[in-house]
């Protein structure tokens, strides 16, 4: 996918920031998804379901927060690494197969941590 798709689905995550910072402070993110619910999207997700791939997304935003919590050296810079852990938490999802052996989380686990730490490493 481009850059543009990504930026506006990144629009759309953040259209509603407070709302955003209420669950990210009350921790009331989207419970992870089962391993059943995890193969069904996956697989509708390689079929072209946007939708599918927009949940996939969206339930595993718990774990760019968990990530991004280790790399935090200053307040102001938890924006960027939470937007920038979406990217790879997006990058992670989209060239994920089953090929990789592991679980969906683990992988993407991986692609937020190295989008996080470069960016940190940087800043």
């Amino acid at each position: 996918m481009g850059v543009c798709y990504m930026l506006n689905f990144l629009k759309w995550i953040w259209k509603d920031f407070n709302l955003f910072c209420a669950a990210y402070s009350n921790n009331i993110f989207p419970d992870p998804l089962t391993k059943e619910e995890e193969d069904f999207y996956l697989e509708q997700a390689r079929k072209g379901d946007s939708i599918a791939r927009d949940k996939l997304i969206e339930h595993n935003l718990r774990l760019v927060a968990h990530i991004v919590k280790k790399y935090e050296h200053r307040k102001d810079d938890e924006d960027d690494l939470i937007s920038i852990g979406t990217i790879g938490l997006i990058k992670g999802i989209d060239s994920y197969s089953e090929n990789h052996k592991t679980r969906l989380t683990t992988y993407v686990a991986r692609c937020i941590e190295n989008a996080v730490f470069t960016c940190w490493k940087n800043c």
